[in-house]
């Protein structure tokens, strides 16, 4: 539980880097509205720190704040229109070089045409969230996970080779 300032400036050090690439993820790149967002899940964990009764771990309670948050917040159409997929299937081009550059972008293109849990799940799988914490924020079963996290994988080879 985090009782003090200085607890919290713990628990703040040991997720804002996750947190803020989990926010990253969901504004499709847009940094100013990832850094709103991280703002918003770290003042939120501040204001219901008390709240926090200890049933799952303090991982799996700071990123169902941050899902919310960005969640909550892309649902408002003001949202929607500032990070309407910021990189479109048009614009990835042959002139990009570096082709690891070019895997991430269709990457990310292809991860923002998934499902808002989908999107998600893969998000905390890449930033290596432990199945377990991702199960439990999630409200999954540990298998079912795996065996969504399995068929999203398919699905982003399949995007990714094919653009769709």
């Amino acid at each position: 539980m985090i009782q003090s300032e200085k607890e919290f400036h713990e628990v703040y050090n040991n997720h804002t880097d996750k947190v803020y690439r989990l926010c990253l993820g969901y504004a499709s790149g847009n940094v100013d509205l990832a850094k709103d967002w991280h703002q918003e899940t770290f003042i939120k964990v501040w204001n219901h720190r008390k709240s926090f009764k200890g049933n799952a771990s303090i991982s799996t309670w700071i990123y169902r704040i941050t899902v919310n948050t960005c969640l909550s917040d892309l649902r408002s159409s003001k949202r929607k229109a500032a990070i309407s997929n910021p990189i479109k299937d048009e614009e990835i081009t042959q002139e990009v070089v570096d082709d690891n550059s070019l895997m991430i972008q269709k990457m990310h293109s292809c991860i923002n045409k998934l499902s808002p849990q989908n999107k998600t799940l893969i998000l905390m799988e890449l930033e290596e969230i432990p199945q377990a914490t991702i199960a439990s924020t999630a409200g999954l079963e540990h298998g079912t996970l795996r065996t969504r996290l399995s068929r999203i994988r398919k699905s982003l080879l399949k995007c990714i080779k094919n653009g769709k």
